[in-house]
C-alpha cells in the first residue's frame, strides 16, 4: 500500500489536531481575557476509486484532522469493505470538484480491484464525531461477515488492567492541551503501549488505530487489549471484533448491545476500568483471579 503526495500548491494549509481562539475566563469575581486550544472538528469525506474506474463517496465523518488514512483504511476494514491487500494507495483528492480549501478534507482511496458492490455501500456510510455510523450493522448482519475468535491462551491480571487508564492518560498529548477528546490504545497482554490515536469521535479513534495496524501489516491483533477513554458501544466492538482484537477495556460503562457482541463472538469486555476496580462483563476467563 503506498501513500500519493499530498496536494499541490494552490492549497490551503491542512488543518492541525488543534485550534487556538479568544476566550474571556470568569472565576469568581475574577475575569480575563486569554487564548485558548480547542480540539479541531472539521469534516472528511471517503472516497473509493476501483480498477474499473468506478468512483464513489462511502463516507462522511467529522474527525480530527491527524492520521486521516488511517481512519480511511480502518473505517473500510471495519465494514468490511476493503482489507489492506484491497487497497493500492491512499491520498488527499485532487478531484476538479473538491474546492482547494476542501482538498485536505477530502481523501481518495484506490482499490486494486473494483469498488464491491456490497448492500452495506447503498446506506451510504454518514458518520458522526458523537454517534459514529448511523444505521450501524446489527448482530444478525455481523454473523454473516464475523466468525467467533478461535479460543487463546492470553490472560490480562488485574494488575495490569488497574494501569492501563493512566498510561492512556499519560500519552494523550493533544487531550493534555485541549481536555476536549477521545483516546484509543492499543496494549500488549502484559500492558506495554503500542500505539495510540486521539479524535473528537471515540469510534474515529479507533479506525485509526485499525487503520494503523492494517498499513503497518499488524492485522489481525490477536494477542491484544484495546483501550478506549469512553464508553464501550456496539460500533467500538465491532471494530475490535474485525480486527481480531479478543479484549476491550472502557472507562466508562458499556451498552447492553456491546455485552451481547461480546458474549456472542468469544471477546473479553471491561467496563468502569478506575483506579483498582472494574466490571468484567463477558469472555472473564481471560481475567485471572486476583491473589487473596
Amino acid at each position: 500500500m503506498t501513500s500519493p503526495p499530498d496536494p499541490g500548491s494552490g492549497v490551503l494549509p491542512r488543518p492541525g489536531p488543534t485550534t487556538r481562539v479568544r476566550i474571556r475566563e470568569i472565576s469568581g469575581s475574577a475575569v480575563r481575557d486569554r487564548r485558548d486550544d480547542l480540539a479541531t472538528e472539521e469534516p472528511l469525506e471517503v472516497r473509493l476509486t476501483g480498477a474499473d474506474s468506478g468512483r464513489r463517496t462511502v463516507a462522511i465523518t467529522m474527525r480530527t484532522p491527524g492520521h486521516d488514512f488511517e481512519l480511511a483504511a480502518g473505517f473500510l476494514h471495519g465494514e468490511g469493505i476493503a482489507g489492506p491487500h484491497d487497497i493500492a494507495a491512499i491520498s488527499y483528492c485532487t478531484d476538479d470538484d473538491v474546492l482547494p480549501e476542501a482538498r485536505y478534507n477530502t481523501v481518495t482511496v484506490r482499490l486494486e480491484g473494483p469498488i464491491p458492490d456490497l448492500p452495506a455501500l447503498e446506506r451510504h456510510f454518514l458518520t458522526s464525531s458523537a454517534c459514529g455510523v448511523c444505521g450501524s450493522a446489527s448482530l444478525e448482519v455481523l454473523r454473516d461477515r464475523c466468525s467467533p475468535l478461535l479460543p487463546d491462551d492470553i490472560t490480562i491480571s488485574p494488575a495490569v488492567l488497574y494501569g492501563l487508564p493512566d498510561t492512556l492518560r499519560k500519552a494523550q498529548g493533544v487531550f493534555g492541551k485541549t481536555g476536549g477528546l477521545h483516546a484509543a490504545g492499543l496494549f500488549t497482554a502484559e500492558g506495554e503501549l503500542l500505539a495510540l490515536r486521539e479524535d473528537v469521535g471515540r469510534h474515529n479513534a479507533v479506525d485509526k488505530l485499525v487503520g494503523w495496524a492494517s498499513m503497518t501489516g499488524h492485522l489481525p491483533l490477536a494477542g491484544h487489549v484495546l483501550m478506549v477513554s469512553g464508553r464501550a458501544s456496539y460500533e467500538i466492538m465491532q471494530k475490535a471484533l474485525t480486527a481480531g482484537i479478543p479484549a476491550v477495556c472502557a472507562v466508562s460503562a458499556p451498552s447492553s448491545l456491546a455485552v451481547d457482541l461480546a458474549r456472542e463472538f468469544g471477546m473479553t469486555l471491561i467496563g468502569f476500568l478506575r483506579g483498582e476496580r472494574c466490571n468484567v462483563y463477558a469472555g472473564e476467563e481471560r481475567i485471572p483471579r486476583p491473589p487473596l
